[in-house]
């Protein structure tokens, strides 16, 4: 059984969307069991509004405090150790869970799972691993926002974990790696990520192809071929993530506005679908020796419901213990 703890009070309309969501990937996996952490009362009333669920599969952790989106992370994390975030990360610390999901505040949630479960040894960073969508297959950005500054050594190691996860869960043998640059060549960008360049090309287990530019990132591939894992910086990273948004919103609100006929076909609905980020659920927080999953604070049932999923993968995949075995071989060249 995959037990998996969600952050029940985290996000912008909780508790009903975290409930919904995880009844929904409750009736998905027959191996999961619920971690519902926060407010008994509140979680309880969200349990009666939808049909009845296998409540042995559920257990309700109490958490009395809650995070808020503008605490500063570090600072909570340490003031409120009965918030659903510590809390939920604390069963995983504990052995008693394997898997954590919050649409809660995110620099809370990187805070402490960096504390509280740590970074697998080599990495000096954890980063936020964002999918998205192109007219092929996901392409993997990351950073997506968790290290606004990084280094060349940093972004290395955002290419090994960005490697063993396409790899591991979602198949792609030797994934190709591109480094975000303002252009294709070799000497193209800011001292820090030409630095990085040198250091990926020369990095054992990277299929690394080079410099990539932003329009390459929806095509999923550039000039050499296709695109699998993108490296970049959070600062970078996150502008990218949350323009993409925008972009895909407005495509809808468009078609809505001058075309709503178009809504009722299936393969509109089904480009739709591809474009809604919550069908990707979470991003992984990827080098923390568990399992964490970070959502949108707006996420509604469906991305709750895909955030679960992409937790259930990582169990399945055994992807921390691949991490950690990977970057015990691969962390000297990293840090040469």
């Amino acid at each position: 059984m995959i037990r998996v703890a969600v952050d029940a009070m985290g996000g912008d309309q909780a508790p009903n969307p975290e409930i919904e969501g995880s009844l929904r990937a409750l009736a998905q996996y027959d191996d999961l069991h619920l971690q519902l952490v926060g407010q008994p009362e509140a979680i309880e009333a969200a349990l009666a509004a939808h049909a009845p669920a296998d409540r042995s599969r559920i257990t309700i952790v109490p958490a009395s405090q809650v995070i808020g989106m503008a605490e500063k992370p570090l600072a909570a994390v340490r003031a409120k150790r009965d918030s659903s975030v510590v809390v939920g990360l604390s069963l995983q610390k504990s052995g008693n869970s394997d898997a954590f999901v919050s649409a809660g505040n995110t620099g809370a949630v990187l805070a402490a799972s960096t504390v509280l479960l740590g970074l697998h040894p080599g990495v000096d960073r954890a980063s936020v691993a964002t999918l998205f969508p192109t007219a092929d297959d996901p392409v993997l950005v990351l950073d997506g926002g968790a290290n606004v500054d990084c280094s060349a050594r940093e972004m290395a190691g955002f290419a090994l974990l960005g490697t063993i996860y396409m790899r591991d869960v979602l198949g792609r043998q030797n994934p190709a790696v591109g480094l975000l640059n303002v252009g294709e060549e070799d000497e193209k960008g800011n001292a820090v990520v030409r630095e990085a360049h040198l250091l990926l090309r020369s990095l054992p287990g990277i299929n690394f192809i080079g410099n990539i530019e932003g329009r390459d990132i929806l095509a999923g591939h550039d000039t050499r071929g296709a695109v699998d894992v993108v490296v970049c910086d959070g600062f970078v990273g996150n502008v990218v993530l949350k323009f993409y948004e925008s972009v895909a919103r407005l495509i809808v609100r468009m078609v809505k506005r001058d075309a709503p006929a178009l809504l009722d076909r299936d393969d509109i609905k089904r480009v739709f679908r591809t474009l809604d980020y919550s069908e990707y659920g979470g991003a992984p927080l990827l080098g923390v020796n568990g399992v964490s999953i970070i959502c949108h604070g707006s996420s509604g049932a469906n991305a709750i419901k895909n955030a679960v999923r992409i937790a259930v993968q990582a169990c399945r995949s055994g992807l921390s213990g691949h991490i950690a075995a990977e970057l015990a071989q691969q962390a000297p060249a990293v840090r040469a």
